[in-house]
């Protein structure tokens, strides 16, 4: 039993980048399916699909390097908020990564959105992960 799914998938998405994987598979649910769409569309990632088998589902990952010199797209990606320690933000103390240059995944009442998304909506919540 994973106590918490969150970790697990970001150290999955770690782990395969280091290794230099093209894909990675991570069991699936529907707070990982939101960053993983926040993944794609802000590209760090090159696609991704969603498999259902019989229990909870796969999401599969392409992950995104530079073409010549096979940099990862992600570089760094980092959990903020933990099951023993969450870390909730208001509206005016939403964090900036590398200045702006990275993105926040926050979880709000609005929905998972990025750092950008949640100073424009006016809403703060719970800081999930870091990502450059």
């Amino acid at each position: 039993m994973i106590t918490d799914p969150i970790a697990d998938y970001l150290t999955r998405l770690r782990n395969a980048v280091m290794a230099k994987h093209r894909v990675v598979e991570i069991p699936a649910s529907s707070l990982k399916k939101d960053i993983t769409k926040i993944l794609f569309d802000k590209g760090y990632i090159l696609s991704y699909k969603f498999e259902d088998d019989d229990k909870q589902g796969i999401i599969k990952i392409a992950l995104k390097y530079h073409p010549e010199t096979k940099v990862p797209a992600i570089r760094s990606i980092r959990r903020v908020s933990k099951p023993g320690l969450r870390k909730y933000v208001g509206t005016d103390e939403i964090p900036r990564v590398l200045n702006g240059l990275g993105i926040a995944i926050l979880s709000t009442s609005k929905g998972v959105i990025t750092d950008k998304e949640a100073r424009t909506l006016s809403v703060g919540g719970e800081v999930i992960c870091y990502v450059h």
